[in-house]
């Protein structure tokens, strides 16, 4: 037995982040030949002193080791950070945290335990868990031929749908993501019935608002639909039929800054107002860092073409979450959220604004936020965030999970692999867990078929990335790494996002690489049939809604993990090894997706593979 795991329940209960007021129980279980005299809890919150609470003697596990334990109930939302100390025969040991949750005896204390502890405010919207996100790059999914209208002279529009995006420099060195390629919501709105084969339940856009870029986060005017892309009511026609087959559109917010070629900035002159460049009179003005007006200021990451806006400025404020606000205006059109770009940018009072704007329109609508890391632990701008205690969002990008998945399956070591889904698992709310957006691949990163079976860029260029494809070799290995990637994607806590065009096999290195378009007649269709079984499957199980995440099995080469609830238990086993593995089995089972044979009491996973079973 270890002397403590934070992910065992004899030890901790109940298990992972907990509702403020909850009593949770710590319990170590010690040798007796230690001489334990005395043993404390020891536990702290940023910036408070580390309080020491003496545990009790709790009685004997078998005739050679002994329980000590204690009741702590933490009395606000907050990170609180643990460990136990001993006094013994030896002198004061320390228990100190290992990666899967467990305890090592120290000379001093070191790794620290976490507890999450959320306010009881914190309620996400049902809708959504269970589901499949679909993301999509508007420009390149789907277009109808719709004719546009006010679109702006200045833009570069492909004549051909499958020619490669612009990645070259200008005659002045720089790249202007000004080539488009037609996409729009009128395109994406004539591929819903194709969007719910797939088992999709939301879709997720990058953005929609008038901009001057393809990628559009350097927003132009937030109170308007690109006219590439169509007008307010094609939004509402998509979000209404969307509705009508079971799909919910979430779109995205680009709030930590606007672009300078923009209706509030007006660098260029473009529009009749007068922006905060023109004259610091602008109403607009205020919202803005300005070192020396006009032409020193704060740039998102230093680009000028990106002006740095004061969030926490009440105009800004007002105008974006307020009752006429942007928010809310987009929500009453027929949104059912808001995911927020670089939401570790934006600072607490701000996303608590915005929260409370989204649930007072519509209680059911999601926030969900941009964030790379840990977002229950992630300090930023100096302070400890509090994303995920009640108040700012209902849920992230699950970048952490991402990892964990790809490495896995390029590299092996399914202890590693639980070790970091359990950390997410442990200190998540698992309001907020069941609700993460699980992608293997998005705009940000290469395509996840590149990634997998591709040569690593290795910090080459955009013309080596431009000349680079998969081989025929390369692909058919891509295929069977993304088929088993997703199998672990599909079943674990969350909801699966799939960038479009990776359940084809869209490959391509990063932007504007893995922004191509959409293959529409050229599919492969015997990938996008394994998507739309993994989707069947979240749709046909309780247990991918609610259940619970239990590690069963794990080698270098193999995971194999169950998702538990009251209606039943749903296995997935991953093997990424190029030989057949057979794993015993404790119970009679059934395969609902994927090659696995069962026998008498194993399972036979054939190599590079991934299965769904379910109890017979």
């Amino acid at each position: 037995m270890p002397l403590f795991s934070s992910r065992d329940t004899r030890y901790r209960n109940p298990f992972g982040a907990v509702e403020q007021g909850t009593e949770v129980l710590f319990r170590i279980c010690l040798p007796r030949d230690w001489g334990c005299r005395g043993a404390w809890f020891v536990h702290q919150k940023d910036g408070c002193f580390a309080q020491w609470d003496g545990m009790f003697w709790a009685g004997m596990e078998g005739d050679d080791r002994e329980w000590w334990d204690c009741h702590f109930t933490p009395d606000s939302p907050d990170v609180y950070w643990y460990f136990f100390a001993i006094d013994s025969d030896d002198g004061r040991r320390y228990l100190s945290c290992l990666p899967d949750g467990t305890a090592a005896c120290v000379d001093s204390p070191r790794d620290s335990w976490q507890l999450t502890c959320y306010g009881s405010e914190l309620k996400t919207p049902d809708w959504l868990a269970g589901g499949v996100f679909y993301q999509i790059f508007p420009d390149r999914f789907s277009r109808s031929g719709k004719a546009k209208e006010n679109v702006p002279a200045d833009r570069i529009l492909h004549e051909r749908w499958d020619e490669q995006p612009h990645w070259r420099p200008d005659e002045t060195g720089a790249v202007r993501n000004n080539d488009f390629f037609g996409g729009d919501l009128a395109g994406i709105r004539s591929k819903l019935d194709y969007l719910k084969r797939l088992g999709v339940t939301c879709l997720y856009l990058n953005p929609i608002f008038e901009s001057h870029s393809n990628h559009r986060y350097d927003t132009a005017d937030y109170s308007r639909i690109d006219p590439l892309l169509g007008t307010e009511e094609d939004l509402r026609q998509l979000t209404e039929e969307a509705r009508e087959r079971g799909i919910r559109v979430i779109l995205d917010g680009v709030f930590s800054h606007t672009g300078a070629d923009s209706v509030y900035f007006n660098k260029n002159g473009r529009y009749p107002g007068a922006g905060a460049y023109q004259t610091q009179e602008s109403p607009y003005a205020p919202w803005y860092r300005f070192a020396q007006w006009p032409q020193e200021y704060t740039g998102w990451w230093g680009f000028n073409t990106l002006p740095e806006v004061d969030e926490l400025n009440p105009s800004f404020i007002t105008y974006i979450t307020g009752e006429g606000g942007i928010v809310r205006k987009w929500l009453r059109v027929g949104a059912s959220g808001w995911r927020l770009d670089v939401a570790d940018e934006l600072p607490d009072g701000f996303l608590e604004a915005l929260r409370s704007a989204v649930k007072e329109t519509d209680p059911e609508a999601l926030v969900l936020g941009e964030v790379w890391e840990d977002a229950s632990n992630k300090q930023s701008y100096g302070h400890r965030r509090r994303y995920l205690l009640g108040k700012q969002l209902d849920s992230v990008m699950n970048y952490p999970f991402r990892t964990a998945v790809l490495e896995f399956i390029k590299n092996g070591n399914g202890t590693h692999f639980f070790n970091r889904v359990g950390s997410v698992v442990e200190n998540y709310p698992p309001q907020v867990t069941r609700l993460l957006m699980n992608s293997l691949g998005t705009h940000d990163t290469e395509r996840a078929i590149t990634l997998l079976a591709g040569e690593p860029a290795n910090g080459r260029g955009r013309r080596w990335q431009s000349e680079t494809h998969l081989s025929d070799e390369q692909r058919a290995e891509g295929v069977r790494r993304l088929k088993a990637a997703a199998v672990l994607q599909y079943c674990l806590p969350g909801v699966p996002c799939l960038y479009y065009g990776d359940e084809t096999g869209l490959e391509g290195y990063r932007d504007p690489f893995n922004r191509g378009t959409y293959p529409w007649g050229c599919e492969n269709e015997a990938l996008i049939d394994w998507f739309c079984q993994l989707g069947q499957a979240r749709a046909a199980h309780e247990a991918f809604r609610e259940g619970t995440f239990v590690p069963v099995y794990a080698t270098e080469d193999v995971v194999v993990f169950d998702r538990v609830s009251e209606s039943g238990t749903v296995r997935c086993a991953v093997n990424r090894s190029e030989a057949d593995v057979r794993i015993s089995l404790d119970d009679n089972w059934q395969t609902v997706v994927g090659d696995a044979a069962i026998y008498q009491d194993y399972l036979c996973l054939p190599p590079l593979s991934g299965s769904i079973l379910v109890k017979a």
